[in-house]
Order: C-alpha cells, then sequence, then structure tokens
C-alpha cells in the first residue's frame, strides 16, 4: 500500500449515495415525454381551446431543441441518474424548456403555468435540498417576469379583476414552490435516511448471523478438540518420564509441550471467554493494565514475536478507564499475530508496536497496533473486517471476529497505511467516567 492511501474506516459499506435513482430513470423519462407530448398537443390541436397565444415561431424551434434534447438524455439516462449533477442539469434544462414555452405561449396568463412544479418536485425528492431551492428561484423569478409583462387588462371578467387573478396565481405559486423545497424536501431527505439506515442495520444483521454460525462452529469445534489434547497430554507425558534427560529427542519433546500448553491455554480461554458473553459479564480497564496483560499474554502465547510496547508517559492517559470482557484480550491479540505475521513475510522479523493514546476531545482512548508488511490490498480494504476473504495469507476470519468483539464494546478499527511502511490497526473505545480502584 502506498503513503499515501487515504485513511480508511471499517464500517459497513453501501452503495453509491445516488444509485436508488436508477429504479426511477425509466419512470422519469416518460414523464419527461408525456410534458413533450403535451406541449406538442397544446401547440398544435388545443391552442385555441385553452386560450394560448402562439406569438412567435421561435417557439417551434424550441419545440424542436427540446426534442432532440430528450433523444439525447434517453440514451445517456443510466449516466445522468448516476450523479446528482447530470440529475440536477437536466432537470434544470427541462425548467428552461418549460419557461420557454410557456413564454410563447402566453406567459402568466397560460393555464398550465403551474407544471413549473414538476421539476421542483422531482429534485425535492431525488436531490439535495440545494438543487430544489435553485430551480424554485430560477422558476419564480422567470414567473415573477412574466407576471411583469402581462398587458394591463382594464376589463372584468364575471366581475372579477384579472390582473388580481394572475397575481394571485403567481402568490399559489410562490407558496407551492416553498411547500415543495421545506416540507417536501425534508421527508423525503428522512425517507433515504431511514433507508440507509434500515440497509445498513439489514448488513449487520447479516454480519451476526455469519459469525453466530461462525461461534457455533467454533464452540462445537473446541469440544471436539479437548478429548484429542487431553490424548496428546498423556502421551507426551508417558514419553517424557521413560525417557532419558539427555536424550536427543528431549528437545522435541520439549517443543511439542510447548505447543500442547498454548493449545490448552487457547482452550481454555475460548471456554472462559464463551462463559462470560453468555453471562454478559463486563469489567472496568485501565490503559496501563490493558497493556500490561498484553504484554504478558504476548510473551508467554508467543514468545518469538518482537514486541515493542509504548507506555503512555502521562499518568492521565494510564490511568484512563474504559468498559472491557473477555473477548477485548484475545481480539487484540488476534491483531497483534496477524501484525507479527505481517512484518515477517516482508522483512523476515516479527516485529510489531503497540501504543496507546487518548483522541477525540479526551473522549476515547485509541490502541495501535503498527507493523512492518507491506500493507494491505486496495481491493481488500472494504472486505476485512466484514466478511471471509480469500487470499494466500487466509480467509480474513481473525479480523473478522475481532471486528465483531471490539463493535460489542463500542469500538471502532480503523487501518492506516503507515508513511515509512506497514499498516496501523486503531482500535478506539469510548473512555468511562468511573475510575477503576487500584
Amino acid at each position: 500500500m502506498s503513503a499515501n492511501a487515504a485513511r480508511m474506516t471499517i464500517t459497513p459499506t453501501l452503495t453509491g449515495v445516488f444509485a436508488r435513482h436508477l429504479g426511477t430513470t425509466d419512470q422519469l423519462v416518460l414523464l419527461r415525454i408525456a410534458g413533450l407530448l403535451l406541449k406538442l398537443g397544446l401547440t398544435f390541436f388545443a391552442a385555441d381551446t385553452f386560450g394560448l397565444s402562439l406569438s412567435s415561431p421561435v417557439l417551434y424551434w424550441s419545440l424542436c431543441a427540446e426534442t432532440l434534447y430528450l433523444a439525447l438524455t434517453f440514451r445517456l439516462r443510466a449516466a445522468i441518474a448516476r450523479n446528482e449533477s447530470g440529475l440536477f442539469i437536466a432537470l434544470l434544462l427541462d425548467t428552461v424548456f418549460w419557461i420557454s414555452w410557456l413564454y410563447f405561449t402566453g406567459g402568466a396568463t397560460n393555464a398550465f403555468i403551474s407544471l413549473l412544479l414538476l421539476p421542483i418536485a422531482i429534485a425535492a425528492i431525488t436531490l439535495p435540498q440545494w438543487a430544489p431551492w435553485l430551480l424554485a428561484l430560477l422558476s419564480t423569478l422567470s414567473y415573477s417576469l412574466m407576471i411583469l409583462s402581462v398587458p394591463e387588462q382594464p376589463m372584468q371578467h364575471h366581475g372579477m379583476d384579472l390582473n388580481s387573478h394572475y397575481l394571485g396565481m403567481w402568490f399559489n405559486f410562490l407558496i407551492s414552490s416553498l411547500v415543495l423545497t421545506t416540507s417536501v424536501a425534508y421527508i423525503a431527505q428522512r425517507m433515504r435516511k431511514q433507508k440507509i439506515e434500515l440497509a445498513v442495520m439489514r448488513e449487520a444483521q447479516l454480519r451476526q448471523e455469519r459469525l453466530l454460525a461462525l461461534g457455533t462452529a467454533s464452540a462445537q469445534m473446541a469440544h471436539q478438540l479437548a478429548t484429542p489434547l487431553a490424548s496428546l497430554r498423556l502421551l507426551v507425558d508417558e514419553v517424557e518420564e521413560e525417557m532419558p534427560a539427555h536424550s536427543h529427542m528431549a528437545p522435541i519433546l520439549l517443543e511439542m509441550d510447548h505447543a500442547l500448553i498454548r493449545c490448552e491455554q487457547t482452550l481454555n480461554s475460548l471456554r472462559a471467554t464463551t462463559q462470560a458473553i453468555r453471562e454478559q459479564r463486563k469489567t472496568l480497564l485501565t490503559v496501563n493494565d490493558l497493556l500490561s496483560t498484553l504484554r504478558q499474554q504476548v510473551l508467554l502465547l508467543m514468545p518469538e514475536v518482537k514486541l515493542e510496547l509504548r507506555l503512555p508517559m502521562d499518568s492521565a492517559t494510564q490511568q484512563a478507564t474504559m468498559m472491557s470482557d473477555a473477548s477485548l484480550l484475545p481480539a487484540l491479540m488476534s491483531l497483534i499475530e496477524n501484525a507479527a505475521t505481517a512484518s515477517m513475510e516482508e522483512i523476515g522479523d516479527p516485529q510489531v508496536t503497540v501504543s496507546a493514546s487518548i483522541v477525540d476531545s479526551q473522549q476515547r482512548v485509541c490502541i495501535c497496533v503498527a507493523d512492518k508488511g507491506r500493507g494491505i490490498p486496495e481491493k481488500m480494504k472494504r472486505k476485512l473486517g466484514y466478511e471471509l476473504i480469500d487470499s494466500e495469507q487466509g480467509m480474513g476470519m481473525a479480523l473478522l471476529l475481532s471486528h465483531a468483539s471490539f463493535e460489542r464494546l463500542g469500538g471502532k478499527l480503523l487501518l492506516i497505511a503507515q508513511a515509512d511502511a506497514g499498516t496501523a490497526a486503531q482500535v478506539s473505545f469510548p473512555l468511562t467516567d468511573h475510575i477503576k480502584a487500584t
């Protein structure tokens, strides 16, 4: 991974914000085609019926230009709907064509002038709040200029002043556009937010189901491993008793004994963690205690790892208290093991650096595990911690389980490309208001 790689947060990933428009693209195209057909029908077949004044031949050129424009945007409808700027430009041009048609067919006296609200309504539903406001401003300004260009009407129609009627229509248009740009846009924004939240919840639920399946399988395997491990322990003990102390097999037996001890400790830790999680037992833990326990566990279970532990110098950070349970330590140990493997593959030495600091205006404590590896490939960055990944190094199961453990404690996991080399895994936890008794 390059040094300039962007900071990556392991959070649920979603599709692009405007992918939701692709489902309604064809409906928008049909609506715009219907609008053009309405203009053509009113212009050539119903102008006298609705009192439209066809005052300029420019109108026909405008209709030809709009037809070509719709044909072009029909071919590019998917690309336009994928980004907000393209959709806004399309709605802006639609508004301009509506304004030109209204201007050349009577202006403010045209009974169909309220159709200027259609682009505003579409923008209020599909685009950010600035888009309907700009379209509403353009439409209201154009309507106002058309109102000013209406000739004086001294005659009254059924006892009503027509100028007052046109002014009332303008005021009604202004109120309608304000409703669309405020209430409708707010409701649409809330609905989009709820859809995103539902998508996140569905993804989290699927991830929890996968973790539950993994946990069930792990518990079954742990139960099945208990008997073979006990048998191996008896065999190794018997061989050690019968074999002379200076036998050439003694180093091999010693290595086997260490491996068995690690397996037994891991199995016992798994049982204790499972029991603690089932009972939802949580404890308060200071940063200093956490780092000291990490050092002891690494020396005991991974003595080959060259751990550089950077203890915080200030007492406030050392005594900062966070919530912990039985799954926290194994999750951090998994990060250290991954970091040691990455360093070993790149530089031939399992170097790992662990440090702690207070971040986010003293509200969270951050534990950083850094390696000297080659970094994480770009194509794996968005998947790590959320799903199993097929790669030469494994399937990402350890990081998936660690991420779940951190989330249960309110933790956040970041993978950051370091400036010199390797990757830093930063885990931040919320601080508690309590001080752990010493």
